[in-house]
């Protein structure tokens, strides 16, 4: 039997590449669609696919009326959590591919779900290059006492941190806090410099033209660095085919699980 998918911000430009790709997937389907600026359409006629026939609701609550096993949330930061929660109110299994959740929000989250026995896989980005440096970043985290983290992304991304980089350090810390040769409150000069702390690590923020999602690693130790670095291009593409994989592997996880390598075997 397919499962029935809820996709809120599927109007959006990581959304609306999903939801093309839900349309081509036969174990799928887009029963529901949250998009407040469209709501009221059929979803088909906003994105020119007429394979999809989903309503487009303007709030999340309205949308979960409709049957729904997984909820996918790709919208804002101010409305992600809320609408998390509304999900499994709902009894819905959760994909959050929305970026700005902090750890405390994922604490709530995780709360909830166990309460309910319901899965909620949270990545930062589902594209396997992506996923991939996050994995030999803790590889490396083990064995390197020392890392910063550099956040590139194009000059209106309002989230500082994105979700790949906060999700990247978040990873890193449990892995070891690493070590800083100079403390922060020893810094002479600008101490902003330094970046703004996460996980342990310094975390310095690019926002600029010609970018669109990029996140970097650089491990040191004497006389020898370790560089890993993930971009993506301009595309929704390449998240697609992982959101699809964290839809149809949620149900298998209970509580909160952050990293598409949650579901795969690395």
């Amino acid at each position: 039997m397919p499962l029935n998918i809820c996709l809120a911000g599927a109007t959006g430009w990581a959304g609306s590449e999903l939801a093309r790709g839900i349309a081509a997937c036969p174990d799928l389907v887009l029963t529901a669609a949250v998009s407040r600026r469209h709501a009221g359409r059929r979803l088909g006629d906003v994105l020119d696919e007429p394979r999809l026939a989903a309503p487009v609701f303007a709030s999340a609550e309205e949308a979960l009326a409709l049957p729904c096993d997984v909820f996918v949330e790709y919208t804002r930061p101010d409305s992600a959590k809320a609408n998390v929660l509304a999900a499994l109110a709902h009894g819905a299994h959760v994909v959050v591919g929305t970026s700005g959740l902090s750890d405390d929000d994922y604490a709530r989250i995780d709360a909830v779900a166990r309460e309910r026995r319901r899965g909620v896989l949270a990545c930062g980005n589902f594209a396997l290059t992506a996923v991939l440096l996050q994995k030999f970043a803790e590889m490396a985290a083990k064995l390197i006492p020392q890392w910063e983290i550099i956040d590139y992304a194009y000059e209106g991304k309002p989230d500082a941190p994105s979700g790949t980089v906060n999700e990247l350090a978040y990873r890193l810390g449990r892995v070891r806090i690493p070590e800083l040769a100079v403390p922060l409150e020893q810094t002479r000069g600008v101490r902003e410099t330094r970046g703004g702390t996460i996980g342990g690590a310094q975390v310095h923020a690019v926002r600029l033209p010609g970018f669109v999602l990029g996140a970097e690693v650089i491990f040191g130790m004497p006389d020898q660095t370790l560089t890993l670095r993930h971009n993506a291009g301009g595309s929704a593409r390449p998240y697609v085919d992982g959101a699809l994989l964290a839809i149809r592997k949620v149900s298998g996880l209970v509580g909160v699980h952050r990293g598409l390598d949650a579901v795969l075997e690395l």
